[in-house]
């Protein structure tokens, strides 16, 4: 593998001992349908969130999605309101606000279960998966397609699973899920299928065949497509796919009729962390650019070698073994969230710390106090000053890239020094 002596060297005099790594030779990637992404954020966010945005009073925000103006939020919980009143809305599950004012809408879905991923179809309806049988009084197993306005039920999309759905992505018409099942739509996958949105039905030929997990059945903890749309890299329990060694990471090249697993692999993550974690990988996001991405982890253990508790960022091109480009450390506290902006490297968990390699749940030498939320430099992996603080509670499960600025979904209720219940939004630096 071919390195770039003169970037790594920069690295290496300005990260932690054991961060800078070597950073793989490009290559060119085939062409596909563009995948529908978030538009990369022109500037960094303020640390002053706005005083608009409604709040949820109980539960968990695990989803966020942005349509147009619109807000989608999904999670665990059974109330909100609007940011000046304490008058409570029945939202149970998911919810909806205005983007450009905070009112939350009409939306009323009736769920019997948590939502965990929201997605925008190729069509505007919203796509949901969790872990649920109902959908306003229909069967809908983990998986639904909804008008985005009424909330009326799809009659398509019928391809429920026999788990949950935690995560989704879509590109073009083609809709990827990937969760904790066997079965989706009366096909055998283990944790992660692609459908087709025009047909409604399971991709015959793409199987990832995800294996060798830990303790349980393989599941796909999160995912993130490339911008072009041409790969998807998969995060979770397994250790191998399509019968290739594979570390709870795996660059899929999916241009075609088959998930075909590239040679593209990332060793670091074959190491064990605390042994009561069949899997500790959280959380990816792709650079705007398509060129890198980054893995956010839980994991309890900490140290200057380890990957748990951390987040990393991996250069996407090339072939072969890739060791993480940067690493940076929250010396012992997880991470669940990641959104890649370009000027920044958002991440959120329970962390009290990051540039914390040598800390073992203790503030070690040139840590940094970023509680609940920080933002690394893209390039050195080192926190930025931003540090608007958050209630810490579990951590921040969702971030959305938005034309006004970063959206935070979490299960507290302060952000920035101010009341804002489980939701927030950070707006651009520059107005």
């Amino acid at each position: 593998m071919r390195t770039f002596l003169t970037f790594s060297t920069v690295l290496s005099l300005l990260l932690p001992a054991g961060a800078a790594q070597a950073v793989p030779a490009a290559a060119e990637a085939p062409t596909a349908p563009r995948a529908r992404l978030a538009p990369a954020m022109p500037d960094t966010v303020t640390d002053d969130p706005v005083n608009w945005t409604p709040h949820i009073t109980d539960g968990t925000v695990w989803a966020m999605a942005v349509v147009g103006d619109t807000v989608y939020v999904g999670g665990d919980f059974g109330g909100t309101t609007q940011a000046h009143s304490r008058a409570m809305l029945p939202r149970r599950n998911l919810m909806a606000f205005r983007l450009s004012d905070g009112e939350v809408t009409d939306l009323r879905v009736e769920l019997d279960g948590p939502v965990f991923a929201l997605a925008e179809g190729p069509d505007g309806s919203l796509l949901v998966g969790g872990n649920f049988t109902e959908v306003n009084g229909q069967r809908r197993r983990s998986l639904a397609r909804l008008d985005p306005a009424t909330g009326e039920v799809s009659s398509r999309l019928r391809s429920g699973v026999d788990g949950d759905v935690r995560t989704l992505a879509v590109s073009g018409s083609d809709l990827y899920v990937g969760g904790w099942y066997d079965w989706i739509g009366g096909a055998h996958r283990a944790g992660l299928a692609r459908l087709d949105l025009d047909t409604d039905t399971v991709d015959p030929g793409f199987d990832a065949e995800l294996a060798d997990p830990v303790r349980t059945a393989p599941r796909t903890e999160a995912m993130a497509l490339s911008p072009d749309g041409t790969r998807l890299v998969a995060i979770g329990n397994f250790n191998s796919a399509r019968g290739l060694p594979r570390s709870q990471v795996v660059m899929l090249d999916v241009t075609g009729p088959e998930a075909v697993v590239t040679d593209w692999t990332a060793p670091f993550y074959g190491i064990r962390c605390d042994s009561r974690f069949d899997s500790y990988v959280r959380g990816v996001d792709y650079s705007p650019d398509g060129s890198w991405f980054v893995v956010v982890t839980t994991g309890h253990d900490s140290g200057p070698d380890l990957p748990c508790t951390a987040a990393a960022r991996f250069e996407a091109t090339g072939s072969g073994e890739h060791a993480p480009t940067w690493v940076n450390h929250t010396g012992g506290h997880s991470l669940y969230a990641v959104a890649v902006t370009g000027p920044a490297v958002y991440v959120g968990g329970h962390q009290l710390w990051q540039d914390n390699t040598y800390g073992q749940k203790t503030r070690g030498p040139g840590a940094v106090d970023r509680p609940g939320i920080a933002a690394l430099d893209p390039v050195t992996g080192l926190a930025l000053p931003w540090n608007p603080t958050r209630s810490r509670g579990a951590g921040v499960r969702a971030f959305a890239v938005s034309a006004r600025g970063l959206l935070v979904g979490s299960d507290t209720d302060e952000l920035g020094g101010e009341y804002h219940a489980r939701i927030g939004l950070f707006p651009y630096a520059a107005g």
